[in-house]
């Protein structure tokens, strides 16, 4: 059965939306719309209106590209809000043969901790099962034992925020059926399940935050976010070379460099000037001098921080880096020597039909969402759940076991 399905990626920088059709396993994309916003300040909404344009345009785009409207939307979310914990529970397994209701009342019980009445859970994503004295347990269900563990991962965000957030999307025109941790949705879009199993972090480095999430045996074991992005070096750029914001921008994008170790002597840069200022040239050196050290900022914080999670020692697959940052000269020769751990640039492999301009580190979240929303239609493979789903739960209990593991 076909349906049509949209991802809203609501970043700091720009809006980008995604319309997919949803047929089988794998759905495809059928237009895109990506606009500008000045709404967001670090993951966060500041100005309504602003956020509202923003949404309403890429959505309008995406809509006419696709030559189909929508009126429902999953959405993206990040910022300094969010918080994530492991959390544990323990019940005694009734007839001596663990079954699903049994499952459901282990995941109730690791549930069961103190979160603010300020916030919401977002995500509840299991990690592994114990029965009895056998740990590691994907999948409990007729096993037999007495006793049943449950470890998983919960994701909470601040109420206000996703409040303000429906609120610009059903302004624009589109309700949000979902909202999603935004590097939970880039990994649906850029790993691969080996990664998973074998260990990895995925860092985000976007405008206004750096956002992190860690897989071990193919279950997330940590998730953060760090107040500090792609917009720290275009400030940097703009204060060290005295250039408008803008111009700051455009020569980051243009000839930006991580670390001065890929930039050669000779190469020369021109920047305009400020106020009516004649253009000056200048080494590009300068550049890797301004933003080199930003860049071993963020590396360092995402360093550790993924230090506090329970596998740091035990990521094989190394560090996979997206976010328009990512795509910036010497950053992965930069990250490979901070992390001592290989790394690479991650791509919206997993989502059909994407066009070639978007096979971008910048446009995997907008990508994961649809796999995300296809994912909840019951099209396509599934990877995550919302935890405004929970109430509906209760008879998905063995499919969350198989996507997650």
């Amino acid at each position: 059965m076909k349906s049509i399905v949209a991802g809203l990626d609501v970043g700091t920088s720009k809006v980008c939306a995604l319309i997919a059709e949803t047929s089988g396993e794998a759905p495809a994309l059928l237009g895109f719309g990506i606009a500008p916003c000045a709404g967001l300040r670090k993951g966060v909404v500041v100005n309504i209106e602003a956020t509202v344009e923003a949404i309403r345009a890429a959505l309008n785009e995406a809509q006419k590209s696709a030559g189909v409207r929508v009126g429902t939307v999953v959405v993206g979310v990040a910022g300094p809000h969010i918080r994530g914990l492991n959390s544990h529970g323990i019940v005694a397994v009734r007839g001596g043969e663990v079954n699903q209701r049994d499952v459901e009342r282990v995941i109730d019980a690791a549930q069961a901790v103190a979160i603010p009445l300020d916030r919401q859970v977002l995500h509840v994503l299991p990690q592994q099962f114990a029965v009895d004295d056998q740990e590691g347990v994907r999948n409990p269900i007729g096993m037999a034992g007495v006793r049943l563990e449950a470890c998983i991962h919960i994701v909470t965000a601040a109420q206000s925020y996703g409040q303000n957030l429906n609120k610009c999307c059903e302004r624009a025109g589109a309700t949000p059926t979902e909202i999603v941790f935004e590097p939970l949705a880039a990994a649906a879009a850029t790993l691969f399940p080996e990664e998973r199993e074998l260990g990895v972090a995925l860092v985000d480095i976007g405008a206004g935050t750096t956002d992190i999430i860690v897989f071990h045996g193919g279950a997330v074991m940590h998730t953060a976010v760090l107040p500090i992005g792609g917009g720290h070096l275009t400030g940097d750029v703009a204060a060290g070379l005295r250039t408008p914001l803008q111009e700051a921008e455009r020569l980051k994008i243009s000839y930006g460099v991580a670390t001065n170790m890929v930039v050669g002597r000779d190469d020369m840069v021109q920047v305009p000037g400020v106020g009516g200022r004649a253009p000056r040239m200048i080494q590009r050196r300068l550049l890797g001098e301004i933003m080199g050290p930003r860049m071993e900022e963020i590396f360092a914080m995402v360093q550790r921080e993924i230090g506090r999670s329970e596998v740091a020692d035990n990521l094989a697959s190394g560090i996979v880096l997206v976010g328009g940052s990512a795509l910036l000269e010497g950053t992965q020769e930069l990250a490979e020597r901070i992390f001592n751990l290989p790394v690479r640039r991650g791509l919206p492999v997993n989502l059909n039909g994407m066009p070639e301009e978007l096979i971008k580190p910048m446009y995997t979240t907008a990508a994961g969402l649809v796999l995300h929303a296809a994912a909840a239609n019951g099209n396509g493979p599934g990877t995550m759940r919302n935890g405004r789903l929970l109430g509906r739960w209760r008879n998905r209990v063995s499919d969350w076991v198989r996507e997650f593991f």
